[in-house]
């Protein structure tokens, strides 16, 4: 009786964390898709490295607060490899190359070079921290890229293209890709709060070279464009990169970075509403297979759903149990390390690894 007892309180904790990690996703994923609305705003009075600086000192300054009043302190130091890496690749570089890198090529490029993404980090993730690659998942990401991808083919021919362009959204795709899997075993040993902040802090010290572009802009900018910065590193950065953490220690690298690819489908949707842009078939299609494809990438089959109930979340499946370096939740929300928990942010970085906010939406659709 006892141990039956126990077996339902666990499955049921397990359910709670499974719901708390997938509101958590959500949540970030919204925010992400949200940030077009703002970077069109932004992106025309601020310069890329300007953009980004001024987003992320936004974001370090509303991150270290929150962490002053809730008495966080300093990240334990099997964190800090991760921790710089995913700051300098993920909020540092990938945030100035893809700003820059849309300003040379139409939404269509930018759409499908930035979406290889997710499969770049499917593919670390396997490699480096040994994610399961189950066909549901792989089904999913390939639904969701060929939504990406006519998405992208309906943008197309509104700008002009080029190589630099293709190249600086191919290198913010891999920044993003390699942040996420050095983010992944970091915060097995550091809280969500933690990992963000610092990594805002470090993304901020690499774009410190633009500190004289974001003065010079910021004097001539509109309050809207400033307005819409501050926006941007609030809730896209500061909010959502600290959501997306979370849910991050609770599930696989792959399966997180496939969730990213409702972003696009967002952004045509908000797009619709906000900016009155009405969308054609072949948009409304793309946004359609996005989400199809992050149904299927996230779902999981009957048997190993029942089995889970009174198993940790995602084990043997999706979450901690299976991903070498993740964690199981621990009181106060707090990530508790695994004896098993290896470095992978070192391979990672070796490997030149590592975030458009998530997945790439169009041009401007900045992921975080």
């Amino acid at each position: 009786m006892t141990n039956a007892s126990a077996a339902g309180s666990a499955g049921s904790r397990n359910r709670r964390e499974g719901l708390l990690a997938a509101t958590a996703a959500a949540v970030t994923v919204g925010l992400w898709a949200s940030a077009f609305v703002s970077i069109r705003s932004a992106g025309a009075a601020y310069a890329p490295g300007a953009l980004a600086l001024g987003r992320l000192l936004a974001g370090t300054l509303v991150l270290g607060a929150v962490c002053a009043v809730r008495g966080e302190g300093l990240p334990p130091r099997g964190a800090w490899r991760g921790i710089v890496v995913s700051g300098v690749l993920w909020f540092g570089f990938y945030m100035v190359a893809l700003n820059w890198g849309e300003q040379q090529v139409d939404a269509g490029t930018a759409a499908l070079v930035v979406n290889v993404g997710p499969l770049l980090i499917a593919l670390l993730g396997a490699r480096l921290l040994g994610d399961a690659m189950p066909p549901r998942l792989l089904a999913g990401m390939a639904v969701s890229f060929a939504g990406a991808v006519a998405v992208g083919l309906s943008m197309s021919g509104r700008g002009g293209s080029s190589v630099l362009g293709v190249v600086l959204c191919l290198l913010a795709a891999v920044a993003y890709a390699g942040g996420v899997v050095a983010q992944k075993p970091a915060l097995g040993r550091a809280s969500a709060l933690q990992v963000t902040t610092y990594g805002c802090l470090i993304g901020s010290v690499v774009c410190l070279p633009f500190a004289g572009q974001l003065v010079h802009d910021a004097a001539d900018a509109p309050l809207s464009a400033t307005l819409n910065m501050v926006y941007l590193g609030v809730f896209p950065t500061a909010l959502a990169f600290t959501t997306w953490a979370y849910a991050l220690a609770r599930t696989s690298a792959s399966r997180m970075g496939a969730t990213t690819y409702a972003v696009p489908a967002l952004v045509v949707l908000m797009s619709w509403l906000l900016l009155e842009e009405v969308p054609g078939p072949l948009t409304l299609a793309g946004g359609v297979l996005c989400l199809a494809g992050v149904a299927v990438s996230r779902s999981r089959p009957r048997s190993a759903a029942t089995m889970a109930a009174g198993v940790p979340e995602g084990a043997a499946v999706s979450g901690p149990a299976a991903v070498p370096g993740s964690a199981e939740s621990a009181p106060g929300g707090r990530a508790a390390p695994t004896a098993a928990a290896p470095t992978a942010a070192g391979p990672a970085s070796a490997a030149g690894t590592a975030a458009r906010e998530g997945s790439a939406p169009p041009p401007g659709a900045e992921e975080c």
